[in-house]
C-alpha cells in the first residue's frame, strides 16, 4: 500500500488536499492522527523545531534486518539510539543489522528519513519510553510527519514494547 502512495508523491502529483502515504494508512487503521507539513530538515533537532515538539517526540523508525528477508521496525525517541545488546536480548537473537538505504527503500517503499510503520506489514518494536506519549512519525514523504499517540501505534501493530534504547 505504501509504495503506490509514495510513487504518486514522487511523480509530483500532490496538492494541499493530498494525504501523505502515512496519513492514508492511519486512516485505513482508524488511527486518530494529524499531518504536520514543514520544509526540509537535516537533523532530528531541526525536525523537532519544525514540528513544534520536543526532540524525544520525533520518533525514529529504523528498519532492522533479523535474517534473510526478515525485517522489522524499531521505533525509538529522537533523543535516543538503538541499544543493540538490549534489542538482541528482547528478540532472542545473536545478530541484527541495519540494511543500506537501497535495501530500506526496497523493503519499505519509503526513503530513509521518511520511514514509518504506517502502511507496512512488518513487526514493530517500540521503546518503552514512548508509552503514553504524543509522538510524531515519518509519513512516507519528506517534509510531512504524522502526529498521534504512541499507544495507538502499539495497539494497532501489536508492537513489542521494551527497553531497546540508550541515550
Amino acid at each position: 500500500m505504501g509504495s503506490a502512495c509514495v510513487s504518486r508523491y514522487r511523480a509530483g502529483m500532490t496538492d494541499a488536499l493530498d494525504q501523505s502515504p502515512g496519513s492514508h494508512a492511519a486512516d485505513q487503521r482508524s488511527l486518530d492522527h494529524r499531518e504536520i507539513r514543514y520544509g526540509t530538515v537535516s537533523s532530528v533537532e531541526e525536525a523537532a523545531t519544525a514540528r513544534a515538539v520536543p526532540v524525544a517526540a520525533v520518533v525514529k523508525s529504523l528498519l532492522v534486518r533479523r535474517g534473510e528477508d526478515d525485517h522489522l521496525l524499531v521505533l525509538v525517541p529522537g533523543d535516543r539510539s538503538i541499544s543493540w545488546p538490549k534489542l538482541r536480548a528482547v528478540l532472542g537473537v545473536s545478530r541484527l543489522s541495519m540494511p543500506d538505504a537501497k535495501t530500506a527503500l526496497a523493503v519499505t517503499g519509503y526513503e530513509r528519513g521518511t520511514i514509518t510503520p504506517l502502511g507496512l506489514d512488518l513487526p514493530v518494536v517500540v521503546d518503552e519510553r514512548m508509552r503514553g506519549e504524543a509522538i510524531t512519525l515519518g509519513s512516507g514523504v519528506h517534509g510531512v510527519a504524522i502526529g498521534l499517540d504512541a499507544d495507538a501505534i502499539i495497539a494497532s501493530y501489536s508492537a513489542i514494547v521494551a527497553d531497546v534504547s540508550d541515550s
